[in-house]
C-alpha cells in the first residue's frame, strides 16, 4: 500500500487526483469545470495545460485497472454518449450531455505522444532549485470499468528521448513540485516507464 512521506504532502490542486485525506463520492455528481492552470504546471507548448476536449469515444479493452491502495486521477463519462473526459467535466464537450459520472481513472497505460519541456516556462510555473528539462505527453487510459478510454496530458518522469517510445506502457506516480508557504510539499501526478516502481512523496 502506498503511504505518504512523513512530511506534510498536499495536491497541487482540487478535483484531479484521490488523495489520502480528501474524500472522494463517485457518481453522477460531477466536480465542476476544471480551471486551465489545474493541469500540467507551466509550459508554452500545447502540451503545458490540461485540455479537457480530448476525451476518446469507446474503447474496449482496458488499459488497466485503478488499484484501490493508489491514488488515481478523477475523470468523468458522459452518460448519453460515453465519452471519458480529464479532469472531470460538468459537461460532455462532445454532445453538450449534463450527466455525467465521476470515476477513477486506471493507473496503468500507454505513451500516446511526447515531447522535452528543454526551457523554463513562464509563470505561473513554479518549482524549488534550478530548472532541469523534464518530459510531458499524453498518456491514453481507460476507464475503471474498461468501457471508455481518454488521453491525459502528464509530466513525464524520464527526460531522456532515448527511453521514451509512443506505445511504451506508462504508470502513474506522484512528484513534488515544490515546497508552499507552510513549508508542504506540492504534489502533482506524473507517469513513468511502467517498470518503475510508483510511490508518493521524494525528495524536494
Amino acid at each position: 500500500m502506498t503511504t505518504l512521506p512523513e512530511d506534510k504532502a498536499v495536491p497541487v490542486a482540487e478535483g484531479l487526483f484521490t488523495w489520502p485525506d480528501r474524500g472522494v463520492e463517485w457518481g453522477s455528481s460531477p466536480l465542476g469545470q476544471a480551471e486551465p492552470d489545474r493541469g500540467v504546471e507551466g509550459g508554452s507548448s500545447p502540451l503545458g495545460q490540461a485540455e479537457p476536449d480530448r476525451g476518446v469515444e469507446g474503447g474496449s479493452s482496458p488499459l488497466g485497472q485503478a488499484e484501490p491502495d493508489r491514488p488515481c486521477l478523477i475523470g468523468s463519462t458522459c452518460t448519453a454518449c460515453g465519452t471519458t473526459t480529464f479532469p472531470a467535466q460538468g459537461s460532455c464537450p462532445r454532445c453538450t450531455g449534463t450527466d455525467l459520472r465521476t470515476g477513477p481513472l486506471a493507473q496503468t497505460g500507454r505513451l500516446w505522444s511526447w515531447t522535452i519541456q528543454g526551457f523554463e516556462p513562464k509563470p505561473p510555473y513554479a518549482a524549488d532549485g534550478p530548472f532541469t528539462p523534464y518530459g510531458v505527453g499524453y498518456v491514453e487510459l481507460s476507464t475503471e470499468d474498461g468501457t471508455g478510454t481518454v488521453l491525459v496530458e502528464s509530466r513525464l518522469t524520464e527526460a531522456d528521448p532515448a527511453r521514451l517510445e509512443i506505445g511504451a506502457p506508462m504508470r502513474l506516480t506522484f512528484i513534488s513540485l515544490r515546497r508552499d508557504a507552510s513549508g508542504a510539499k506540492v504534489m502533482t501526478f506524473a507517469f513513468e516507464p511502467a517498470g518503475a516502481v510508483a510511490q508518493i512523496g521524494g525528495a524536494a
